[in-house]
Formats: C-alpha cells, structure tokens, sequence
C-alpha cells in the first residue's frame, strides 16, 4: 500500500498524509526540551539560576542528537531512493548498518561526555552560580544517549516508507510520558533538573524500544535483520556522506549555542544566557512546522526520484518551497508580535523577560526568508545530493553565524551576537535560491547519465 501512495497518489494528497503527522512529531519531539525548561524555570528559589544552568548544556544535547541525525537522516533517503528502484534487499542492509552505527557512537559519546563534562560546560559558558544545575542535568541525561541514538536515528527508516503516523506515534507515547514524568519527578519526587533528566531518558527509552521492535516486525516494509548488523563500509560511508549535511546543521547548532553563551556571558551575564536559551526554543517552535513538513516531503522526493518519476519529484520540491516558505512568514510573524507572551511561557523573572521582549523579534526576523533554505535543503537531501546540502548546511552556521557572533559584538557589544542569526538567514537563504536554479536540471540529467 506504501508503494501505491508514494508512487501514484495525487501528490498533493501524498504530501498532506505524510506532511500532518510528521509535523505532529516535530511538535510532539520538541515538547521533550520545551516541557523541561517550562518546569525548570519555575524551580522554587532556583528557577532562574536552574534554567540557565541546563540551558548551557544544550550544545552537548544537541550534538548527540546531531549523530542520530548523520546517520539517519543519510540513510532513510537512500534506503527509499532503493526501496523506488525495488532493492529491498539492500535498503534493508542500510537499516541493518545504520543501526550498528548508532549503538557505537552512543557508546562513545556517553563516555567522552561524562568524563569531560565539568570543563565542558565552564568552556559553554557556565557561572559558578549554574555550573551545579548542569551538571546535574548532563549527568542523568547521558546515562540515555543509547536510547536518544536508536530513537532519532532510525525513526526516519519508518518515515520513509510512506509510515508517517507510525513514525508520529513512535514519537507520542514518548513525550506524553516525559510530560506526565516531568513534574512527578521534578516537583513531586523533589529531584530538581536531575528529575527532569530522568524524565527525558525514560521517555526515550520507551520511544526507542517501539522503533526496534516495529523495524524488527513484519509490519515493516524493510526490515531489522540479524544478518544486516555487521558494517559495511561502502553503506556507511554512503550514509554518512549524505547525512553530513543535517549533521552539519546540528553540530553547527551546538557550536552557535557554545558561542552564544560565552559571549553573552562575556558581553551580558547570566540574564542573558537565560534570555537565550528562551528564544532558541521559541526559534525550535517556529522550526517544527517545517521540519515536518520536510519529513513528509521528502520520502516522495526520494522514493519517486529512484523509480524516474520525474514529475512528481518536481511537484513535489515545488509544494516544499511554497508550504515552507508560508509557514516560515506566518509563524515568524506571530513570535514578533508578540514575544512577552512567548517568554512567559518560561519564566515570570523581569529581568530576563526585559531581554526577550527587545531581542526575539530582531533574532528570528530573518526566518522570514529561511524557507527559501528549507525548500532547497529539502529537495536536495530528497535527490541524494550530499555536496550541495553540505554546502548550505555549512554556509549559514559556520561560514556566516559563528564568525559573525564572534566579530561584531566587539564593536557593538552584545546587540551584535543577536545580529549574527538574521544576517545569516538572509544571505544563506538567497544563496540556496540560487544554487537550487542553477543545478536541478543537472541532477536529473547526471542521474539519467550515469545509471
């Protein structure tokens, strides 16, 4: 049934079965932060000080699930671009490898992270006043990075088969456990931001076990194969190649937050961190629409791509950028028109509200072109086009933010670190346009050429 949608439903149709759930997800998977911190903050009589104090070990959050993501964010396109041209056989070894890879790397960083953390987090921009708060949030937290690795990164293996409200539901029964976990550990055990942790690692572990043995059942197109487990490097190498660019997007993302805390706590003190880490999950709320719609979008990109469909690819990509693009205006607006009310969600402290009141609408006002970014990261990830994507992942965060959050708050103080985010969208965005124009005829044709 799978096949018939993804190859012969209206694509339309196609992209509003996939697309909803998958926003679901995103909305559901970014409750798992978002619920911490709401709770975190109101702490009694350590609110403040606990928010900013986990807000600092996001960087290390982030690049755990930025390994998921370089695996399973490489290996589902390429598993469904096979599943189009009707190997099962090896989209099923993709699985199989991918699977490996995660528990070896969950292993990895579980260790490096544990015994590193202290000066880690002192390097992220932690004050002896928060430093404790993150220490004890990482240290729980980290006990389940096997369960952040399997849950994240093999969850795209069932999107891509056309399963987008399995894919959702895998992601469900997680989050509303971390939010009914959530206050019985913080406020009713008495466990603070450890509680908290404990929550999350919980809920994944229960997320993580519906996703393997769903991809180990019969119920699965591809399925969990003993014999698929051993690596093979060509698959890996494949993989990762592929999935370096939302790699890069992820890793990037723990290197901005590492800049953006130790420079506002240079430039502006702990309010700001805490103001910071409110608006980077406020920008995570505007994100989660189109990172849904990119999810349910790309399986058809993928999959009809492999079977030369070529129409339908274009339809596709088309809507992406349309949908995308409207929901990026729509919901950057909204965050600008009102950002007291987005900050309270958070905290009630007035001197952290004062700097998310002035900064988050001049922060995400450059979103408002980032769909334009989206589409094309979309489209190319969807086509198996590793350098491109790995291009435009790097040229907003590495080539542009980071540079930019280091250079102009020395000669403007902390405004320039909230600077750095628009002028990085703006200009990254109308890279992509270009770079989008100029090659997607090439890659129909460098595809039909080489096969």
């Amino acid at each position: 049934m799978e096949k018939d949608r993804l190859e012969a439903w209206p694509v339309p149709k196609l992209v509003i079965t996939l697309a909803l759930p998958a926003i679901l997800a995103q909305i559901i998977n970014v409750l798992y932060n978002i619920i911490d911190r709401v709770y975190i903050g109101r702490i009694e009589g350590i609110g403040e000080k606990a928010l900013t104090g986990v807000g600092v070990t996001f960087p290390i959050l982030i690049l755990v699930s930025a390994f998921a993501y370089l695996i399973g964010s490489g290996g589902a396109p390429l598993a469904a671009i096979e599943m189009g041209k009707g190997d099962k056989k090896k989209a099923e070894a993709m699985l199989g490898n991918a699977f490996t890879a995660l528990l070896i790397i969950s292993v990895v960083l579980t260790v490096v992270f544990q015994v590193l953390k202290r000066p880690i987090l002192l390097a992220f921009g932690a004050s002896e006043a928060t430093l404790g708060h993150g220490l004890d949030y990482l240290s729980v937290y980290l006990l389940g990075t096997g369960f952040v690795q399997l849950s994240l990164g093999l969850n795209p293996f069932i999107n891509c088969q056309g399963k987008s409200k399995t894919a959702m539901f895998t992601v469900l029964i997680g989050a509303l456990l971390n939010i009914v976990l959530d206050p019985l550990f913080i406020f009713g055990l008495k466990m603070g931001v450890k509680g908290a942790a404990l929550a999350t690692i919980i809920s994944q572990a229960v997320s993580a076990l519906f996703v393997v043995v769903y991809l180990s059942s019969k119920k699965s197109n591809i399925r969990l194969r003993l014999d698929n487990l051993r690596p093979k490097m060509p698959l890996l190498l494949g993989m990762m190649a592929l999935g370096v660019s939302p790699f890069i997007m992820q890793f990037t993302e723990s290197l901005i937050n590492v800049v953006f805390n130790s420079g506002l706590q240079k430039y502006g003190g702990d309010y700001h961190v805490g103001a910071m880490t409110i608006i980077q999950s406020v920008m995570q709320m505007i994100f989660i629409v189109s990172a849904g719609l990119t999810q349910g979008i790309q399986p058809i990109i993928s999959y009809n791509f492999g079977a030369r469909k070529d129409d339908r690819v274009r339809q596709a990509y088309r809507i992406a950028f349309i949908s995308i693009t409207v929901v990026m205006v729509v919901l950057t607006g909204v965050v600008m028109l009102f950002p007291s009310f987005f900050g309270r969600l958070f905290t009630d402290s007035e001197g952290i509200l004062q700097i998310v009141r002035k900064m988050l609408p001049l922060f995400v006002s450059g979103m408002m072109v980032f769909g334009i970014q989206q589409g094309a990261q979309c489209a190319f990830v969807g086509l198996g086009e590793a350098k491109l994507s790995f291009f435009l992942a790097c040229l907003r965060k590495v080539i542009l933010i980071i540079p930019l959050a280091l250079v102009l708050p020395k000669f403007i103080g902390v405004l320039g670190i909230y600077l750095a985010e628009p002028i990085s969208d703006v200009i990254s965005a109308t890279t992509a346009g270009i770079l989008f124009k100029r090659n997607i005829n090439k890659i129909f044709k460098r595809r039909d050429e080489t096969s």
